[in-house]
């Protein structure tokens, strides 16, 4: 009984560490939240739209020191990972609400850029921290939990805007108090639980994975749905917010009952089948589970070998060196700076975009970016998952054609048809959260696991790098030369002509994206052949099993039943 004990609670105690994964998820997304304080630090320090900007790319630079973060994954563990980011936001976030709220007066441009700079580098240890753990603890389910996670970064800025809006009436002030503390309380929090567990050794765990993921997805619609209502309801004030915000924080902490469903089913299927627990030690099936996934193309005899190999191929495990070596990894590069690049001058510019097209509240905007960048997120990770498994379908695919979509949508923002801001957002949001979803496995199905904090990190350096491209240098210089100056420095432009040169060559860029999308797909089809060759393999084999040991799997038809 120890045996099926440790069985039973290693279960629940790595779906406690999901969902306080998701919690951490939820509110690591300040990034994309500098829109809703930009025009108080504008006015506060006198700045033109070029420096604002480069404000922005301070703060998206910090990303640029994730390298840092993944080269401690794979030297410290997942809680001191956690509270390094989690200081570290308290710091730079905490600085500019005494700025903002005037507790101090304005620091010198140089300062305000560190402490951005703090304040964007610490959602990077977060998102390491549950990223990487996540994956290798859910490793034959890597698209759901990639679209789940990077769904809730989504999220969290309209949980932030709306919450913000909800209880202190969107002042600037009070919404940089809750960046600074909220994530702290809330890493705090994730320290206890979320850590590497061995992951699912059996047919029936896999299954009941997805069975979960699904109850997962179906919260985070809801979550979703709800944010998005409050947005088009507008009724913002008195007992009606305080009811939304309860209404919220409830949502965000039901999938609490996750684990200890899990710990309940995973006694009562030890109690109807002992045998099926001790078949086989859990390290030898991990080890089986690591060859399998990270070494899709790999049969069994080779087993003994990999290490000895001098040159990994495309599925096996890479260091950073050598997948920086290999064409794929430079196209998914270049492709992915393509889509993550632009989404983040239209989210960064959001407010003087807005202001622009002649919105006074651009709050709801900033809003829905992140609401369909959830949607975007979720169903791609699902999506590319459910397709990966049913006919090898290359994920780089689905980057594709999120990439025409944000073309499109970059083309009717700079024609500024009516509600084309409405529709932008919608559409940015959407392709950009495809973007990131599908990246994240697309990665670690190509080089592997063994060094994937690193490799990841890498690959973000392009949120500073497109930030800097396209926020930066294209946006800044291109509005400022548009705009007029106001009285006492800074300034100012209004009319649809403001950006419309932006859209126009951000459209050029999704283009361009799309040609490298298809060419990596291209490139990358034989080894998502051979994973859905080892994923329908492995399925078979299941069936197998259930046909010659039917009474094995009565406690997954419970749960199955259960839950649909």
């Amino acid at each position: 009984m120890g045996i099926l004990r440790s069985s039973s609670s290693s279960s629940a105690l790595k779906w406690l560490g999901f969902v306080t994964a998701v919690w951490v998820q939820s509110i690591s997304g300040n990034n994309y939240t500098f829109s809703n304080y930009s025009g108080a630090l504008k006015s506060l320090m006198n700045l033109n739209q070029l420096q604002l900007n480069n404000l922005s790319v301070a703060k998206d630079v910090g990303k640029a020191f994730g390298i840092l973060a993944g080269l401690a994954s794979d030297r410290l563990s997942t809680p001191v990972i956690l509270l390094i980011g989690s200081l570290e936001g308290l710091l730079g976030y905490g600085v500019q609400w005494l700025v903002v709220s005037r507790t101090i007066t304005p620091l010198p441009y140089w300062q305000m850029c560190i402490f951005l700079c703090m304040g964007g580098n610490s959602t990077t240890w977060m998102n390491t921290a549950v990223l990487v753990t996540c994956i290798r603890n859910f490793r034959r389910n890597r698209g759901p939990v990639s679209g789940i996670l990077k769904g809730y970064v989504g999220l969290s800025t309209a949980i932030f805007t709306d919450l913000c809006t909800a209880l202190f009436s969107n002042d600037p002030a009070s919404f940089l108090v809750l960046l600074a503390v909220v994530p702290f309380a809330v890493c705090l929090t994730a320290v206890f639980f979320l850590r590497e567990i061995p992951p699912a050794s059996s047919a029936d765990e896999e299954n009941e994975e997805t069975r979960y993921f699904a109850v997962f997805n179906i919260v985070a619609v809801v979550v979703a749905v709800y944010l998005q209502s409050y947005d088009i309801i507008g009724i913002k004030t008195g007992v009606f917010s305080v009811a939304f915000a309860s209404i919220l924080l409830f949502l965000l902490f039901s999938p609490i009952a996750i684990p200890f469903h899990s710990y309940i089913r995973s006694l009562n299927r030890g109690e109807h089948d002992v045998e099926g627990q001790i078949q086989e030690p859990l390290l030898r099936s991990a080890e089986k589970e690591e060859v399998v996934v990270a070494t899709a193309a790999a049969v069994v005899e080779e087993e003994n070998h990999v290490e000895e190999r001098k040159k990994p191929v495309l599925g096996e495990d890479h260091t950073i060196m050598e997948a920086m070596l290999t064409v794929d990894f430079w196209v998914l590069f270049v492709s992915f700076l393509c889509g993550v690049g632009t989404g983040l001058a239209v989210m960064n510019n959001m407010g003087q975009i807005g202001l622009a097209l002649g919105y006074t509240d651009v709050s709801i905007f900033v809003s829905m970016t992140s609401i369909w960048g959830f949607f975007g997120r979720i169903l791609s990770g699902t999506l590319s998952e459910h397709f990966l498994k049913k006919a090898g379908t290359p994920r780089p695919l689905w980057n594709a054609a999120s990439q025409i979509l944000m073309a499109v949508g970059y083309l009717l923002m700079a024609l500024a048809v009516p509600n084309s801001l409405y529709i932008g957002s919608m559409v940015v949001g959407v392709c950009y959260g495809v973007r990131l979803a599908v990246t994240v496995p697309t990665a670690s199905e190509l080089f592997g696991l063994k060094y994937y904090g690193l490799i990841y990190n890498i690959l973000v350096l392009n949120l500073p790098l497109g930030s800097f491209l396209f926020s930066g240098l294209l946006a800044g210089f291109l509005y400022d030369a548009e705009a007029t100056p106001t009285p006492g420095g800074g300034n100012t432009c209004v009319g649809a002509h403001c950006y419309r040169l932006i859209f126009l060559v951000m459209a050029l860029a999704s283009i361009i994206g799309v040609a490298l999308d298809i060419l990596l797909a291209y490139r990358t089809q034989e080894i998502y052949a051979k994973i859905h060759a080892s994923k329908k393999a492995k399925k078979s084999s299941s069936n197998l099993s259930l046909k010659m040991f039917p009474s094995g799997y009565l406690a997954l038809d419970c749960l199955s039943d259960i839950l649909v």
